[in-house]
């Protein structure tokens, strides 16, 4: 269900936060957030001057939140010793008058965790959407309290903090310097970035740090924009935990346009973001 990355492990050594076979994914563990990322303020969006009306997935906010994909039942396809495709179709739905197939690959290799995803339009007009993901990394056996965030982001976008959409636009981010490194212990985030610049290899990189090693969240520089997320705790285990939501647009971007991407009709679009233990 909803292709969710459940487990992401090296020599026995979790770098993903994790949930049982057969439970539903906790507070959105390793979902995929297709044709949206985070929320659509009020569940409606404007297309060609006519006011579309979404399924409130959020009833407490009156939003829709985090795509249409979630819940789906999605086949699985190509595989071989290293990966797996795959994919569902999904077709018009309230407030959503497009039919479309998303893939999902997830590739392991010597690199770590390398996710692509696909979106085909399959309906006769151009389909705006966004692509995300909601991973929640783990710094192999260290405590999150005792790691450095860094991240990719050169701006931040304030959001409401009853509605969690946006209230204002993204300013530089003047409060942190995530380039150099934050201590995690001294943050707590909800809190969606963005102008995130790639590095030196052209992927765009946030990391989660600490005394000998840590994890990496890559992204193709399309994924211009991260959410992150700390929660006090994560079911089945003690302590914090940390998302960290690559997406290639913001929130409420089908009510504000930034940077949706637009697929015409017949045609596709791929993009790729991973995970990689650091030493």
């Amino acid at each position: 269900m909803g292709a969710t990355l459940r487990v992401l492990e090296l020599g026995g050594v979790a770098y993903a936060e994790t949930f049982d076979a057969g439970e539903p994914a906790p507070m959105g563990a390793g979902a995929v957030l297709v044709p949206w990322p985070n929320r659509v303020a009020g569940a409606t969006w404007p297309l060609e001057g006519v006011v579309q009306h979404l399924n409130v997935t959020e009833p407490e906010r009156g939003n829709a939140s985090h795509g249409l994909v979630r819940k789906e039942l999605w086949t699985a396809g190509e595989r071989t010793e290293d990966s797996v495709t795959l994919s569902v179709v999904v077709d018009r739905r309230p407030g959503w008058p497009f039919t479309f197939e998303a893939t999902m690959t997830y590739l392991v290799d010597d690199n770590g965790l390398t996710v692509t995803h696909g979106v085909r339009n399959l309906c006769a007009d151009p389909m705006p959407f966004g692509v995300g993901a909601h991973p929640y990394p783990r710094p192999g056996a260290l405590d999150v309290d005792d790691c450095v965030l860094r991240l990719a982001a050169t701006t931040h976008l304030p959001l409401d903090p009853e509605k969690m959409v946006p209230s204002g636009p993204a300013t530089p981010i003047t409060e942190h310097d995530f380039a150099a490194g934050v201590p995690l212990r001294s943050l707590t985030l909800d809190d969606a970035f963005g102008g995130c610049e790639p590095g030196p290899d052209g992927l765009v990189h946030h990391s989660l740090t600490g005394p000998g090693g840590g994890v990496e969240v890559w992204a193709d520089p399309v994924f211009g924009w991260v959410q992150v997320y700390t929660p006090d705790s994560f079911p089945g285990r003690p302590g914090r935990a940390v998302a960290i939501e690559p997406m290639t647009c913001p929130p409420d971007a089908l009510n504000s346009g930034t940077d949706l991407l637009t697929v015409a009709p017949g045609d596709g679009w791929t993009g790729s973001w991973g995970m990689r233990s650091v030493s």
